[in-house]
């Protein structure tokens, strides 16, 4: 039974320098990544806002790959707008500019025809902007959220509200340290649990992600590899692409047991290991589903191996 999912976040227009290359106001923001990846599993449908400079042609392209943008509104301004620049081995990067525009202002409402959703998914916003989409759903199965670090150091009250309500949690391996005082990860999972959700992932770049789930008051834990790939071409949106494949791939069975959860975690995964491979969307504006289904067996594979009894 598949579920549509809802997704609360930011779509804004970036300008990336990467390895001396210059790429002006290509799509972004947490939104339109987690989108691009969910579509590919089942009906998303999109809350954002960007400016009167947006380009029709990104309105175009997420609208093409069956996106529901109803929830895409256009205020008078600008797009929220990021700059940033990489490091040549793409190690770290440096922001050189970040203008909210239009984003400043974003106070989500929900079309009435998102109300009823059951799958929500609460990207990277203020946390009081994540109660009042909670406040607007009426009885969703299945909610997840992302966070970072601006919103722990500054609004750390407000975010345990909403941790309260959500089942599962996304977030980097330097956020979960510093959102439960541990510096050991399984500790650190632990402690976000008892802040609320069920399940904690942790995503650690190209070292792949961990799961730490509780079922039926036993604790699991799961990890998922990142895929070993010659050549990264821009690493940004990839978190956010792994929570689109995430979500689309439980939202594709309607199931959240232990094991449609693990599954999840490699579609995730999958989508992120496309996302990297080409400029912002690129890669991901032309993969396709065998494409996603063979990588997702290599994923399997790569994992696999036979019990030795010694």
């Amino acid at each position: 039974m598949s579920l549509g999912v809802v997704v609360v976040g930011s779509v804004a227009l970036d300008t990336l320098e990467l390895k001396g290359k210059v790429h002006e106001d290509v799509l972004g923001g947490s939104a339109s990544f987690f989108s691009i990846a969910a579509a590919h599993f089942g009906q998303v449908s999109l809350v954002a806002v960007v400016g009167d400079d947006f380009p029709a042609a990104h309105t175009e392209y997420l609208v093409g790959r069956g996106i529901d943008v109803g929830g895409l509104s256009r205020a008078r301004g600008k797009t929220f707008r990021w700059r940033g620049r990489y490091a040549d081995d793409l190690s770290s990067r440096t922001t050189l500019d970040t203008q909210l525009n239009v984003f400043a202002d974003f106070r989500p409402q929900l079309p009435v025809s998102y109300r009823d959703a059951q799958m929500l998914f609460l990207g990277n916003i203020h946390p009081a902007l994540q109660l009042d989409v909670l406040d607007q759903v009426k009885d969703p199965r299945f909610v997840a959220m992302d966070t970072m670090n601006f919103w722990i150091e500054g609004e750390l009250a407000t975010l345990k509200k909403v941790l309260t309500r959500v089942d599962t949690v996304i977030l980097n391996d330097e956020e979960a340290r510093m959102l439960s005082g541990e510096h050991n990860l399984p500790r650190a999972a632990r402690a976000i649990h008892a802040m609320g959700p069920r399940t904690v992932i942790v995503k650690r770049g190209d070292a792949g992600a961990l799961l730490f789930y509780w079922h039926d008051g036993k604790a699991g834990v799961f990890s998922a590899p990142a895929y070993p790939l010659e050549e990264v071409i821009d690493p940004t949106g990839a978190g956010d692409t792994f929570a689109g494949g995430f979500m689309g791939s439980l939202a594709r069975t309607g199931a959240f047991d232990p094991g449609a959860v693990r599954r999840a975690m490699f579609h995730g995964s999958v989508m992120a290991s496309f996302c990297v491979e080409g400029v912002a969307h690129d890669r991901l504006r032309h993969v396709t589903m065998p494409e996603i289904e063979t990588r997702y067996t290599a994923f399997c594979e790569l994992t696999h191996f036979e019990t030795l009894h010694l």
